[in-house]
């Protein structure tokens, strides 16, 4: 580490999702952001100007080439996430990285071989540490509902609503999308699969059923899975990116029916059935940025105490498997 025992971080990727990085490693204490890189030098550039960082590159080789490097936040494209994975461990550096790891499982699975042990890797899959889902997550723990046996999950948004010739809300927001085969399952639903098997346990796909409702984007917007966990367990997770009305970024409802209980979270309301009038309400939108600042405080305190990481690569690889495997059953070949 640097001087002071200062942890010092490497980001890569300065794109929209970027800024609550940045944030939250502002918000984190013992550690300083010391270089920025990406293939746009202006947008790294402004955003080293807006954090006041001085070390600013276009290629991760001539970055960690100069040293000084603790850890890297590797929050670039999808296709990105390898290679400068590999080229981090090669340098001895730890690594967080954005979701979804890799395209494939097979790729993800040759990366966490190769990378082994050297240094510490974690998956940046914040939806585990926004606050409702804390909550759902904790109320089940505690055995506030039983044992799980029957869950729901809907997401809906209108993000890919193109009304007019209106470019869609997501679209603006990650042009990308309009080049990619694969959309609300590989982007959007993966963090709601990831939530469904922390919260209920192992699961497998036992179908799917995919579709495209914006027809001008090559990639499914709409998804109905059906899962089945253990002790017969059935659980089913369904979504649209193109729901007109509904706001353009995603809002979620979970139940989970229990043997002693039911629980629902409704957006921003997490309440048992019958009970109601005891709903804990969360403030979604001013806690926004909670759920990155303390995936980054997790990966540093890991990085100092050796404890374990919540979504360590290993974890996250049974999600990737989970969201590899809705695109099988659907048909589609990843």
């Amino acid at each position: 580490m640097g001087e002071g025992s200062v942890l010092r971080i490497g980001v890569i990727g300065t794109g929209m999702i970027s800024l609550f990085h940045f944030r939250g490693w502002a918000d984190v204490e013992g550690v300083e952001v010391v270089a920025v890189c990406d293939t746009d030098r202006d947008k790294a550039a402004a955003r080293a100007k807006e954090f006041g960082i001085d070390r600013v590159y276009t290629d991760v080789a001539e970055m960690f080439a100069d040293g000084g490097i603790d850890a890297v936040d590797i929050a670039a494209s999808v296709d990105a996430h390898a290679p400068v994975a590999r080229a981090a461990a090669d340098h001895g550096i730890h690594v967080m990285c954005q979701k979804p790891l890799t395209r494939t499982v097979r790729e993800a699975e040759e990366l966490i071989k190769e990378i082994g042990d050297r240094v510490r890797f974690m998956v940046h899959e914040n939806y585990r540490f926004r606050p409702h889902y804390r909550l759902v997550r904790d109320w089940i723990e505690q055995g506030r509902i039983g044992e799980p046996r029957h869950a729901a999950m809907t997401v809906r948004c209108s993000g890919l609503v193109s009304l007019d010739g209106e470019t869609p809300f997501l679209v603006d927001r990650q042009p990308y999308l309009t080049g990619f085969d694969r959309n609300i399952v590989f982007e959007t639903m993966i963090h709601h699969l990831d939530i469904m098997r922390c919260t209920l346990g192992p699961l497998r796909v036992v179908s799917a059923v995919l579709g495209r409702l914006n027809t001008n984007l090559p990639g499914e917007d709409t998804a109905t899975i059906v899962l089945q966990g253990e002790g017969g367990l059935v659980a089913v997770a369904d979504g649209t990116l193109t729901a007109p009305g509904y706001q353009p970024l995603p809002a979620d409802r979970y139940e989970v029916v229990g043997t002693t209980g039911t629980l629902v979270m409704d957006f921003d309301r997490i309440f048992l059935v019958g009970q109601e009038d005891q709903a804990e309400k969360v403030d979604l939108a001013g806690r926004y940025q909670e759920c990155f600042t303390e995936a980054i405080r997790q990966f540093v305190d890991g990085i100092r105490t050796g404890a374990p990481f919540e979504t360590d690569r290993l974890d996250n690889l049974e999600t990737l498997r989970l969201m590899e495997s809705v695109y099988t059953a659907a048909g589609i070949r990843v």
